[in-house]
């Protein structure tokens, strides 16, 4: 099995998710996230996939882990550098088929995708934007202190609303 990487951003009470959406909005994290995803492999649950548009944009490979496959992609545009999706009801189905396609793999959400992932013995780095407050949601990140105890690297920054570190975290 090839190295999963996990990628996130959470507050620091553990949250990532509120009524569907993020609780905030940080311009230097998603872009981060966009370009450390960008033509790689994207795993994700369903409603993280409907939530972002461009899973499927700058070449990257989305699968999703989903019970209603027929769903996927409706509404969505197309254009350069765009990809259909790729469906598997298990968390496991989907590692599988990931496992055939070029480029790196990235974990990213939600909260039962990331539960299911985190002791995977290949899942073996964290790349955490820990937004520095304590938030009111609904969807969290598992504890992943444990699994997740050598910080590799650390960039801290801010913007006008939010003080955020960037970390990257291994085995």
């Amino acid at each position: 099995m090839r190295p999963l990487n996990l990628i996130v951003s959470c507050s620091e009470n553990r949250v990532i998710g509120r009524n569907g959406g993020m609780p905030w909005r940080i311009p230097e994290d998603q872009d981060f996230f966009h370009a450390k995803t960008a033509g790689q492999i994207v795993v994700l649950g369903r409603i993280c996939f409907d939530t972002w548009p461009q899973a499927v944009t700058d070449g990257r490979r989305a699968v999703v882990v989903t019970h209603t496959p027929l769903t996927l992609g409706q509404g969505r545009t197309g254009g350069v550098g765009t990809r259909r999706p790729t469906s598997a009801d298990s968390l496991e189905k989907a590692l599988a088929l990931a496992e055939g396609l070029p480029g790196e793999i990235f974990i990213c959400g939600g909260q039962r995708v990331y539960e299911e992932t985190l002791d995977l013995p290949q899942a073996s780095r964290l790349y955490l934007t820990l937004v520095h407050a304590e938030v009111p949601g609904d969807r969290f990140f598992p504890d992943w202190r444990k699994a997740f105890p050598r910080e590799v690297a650390r960039r801290d920054s801010a913007d006008a609303k939010w003080r955020y570190s960037f970390l990257t975290l291994e085995r």
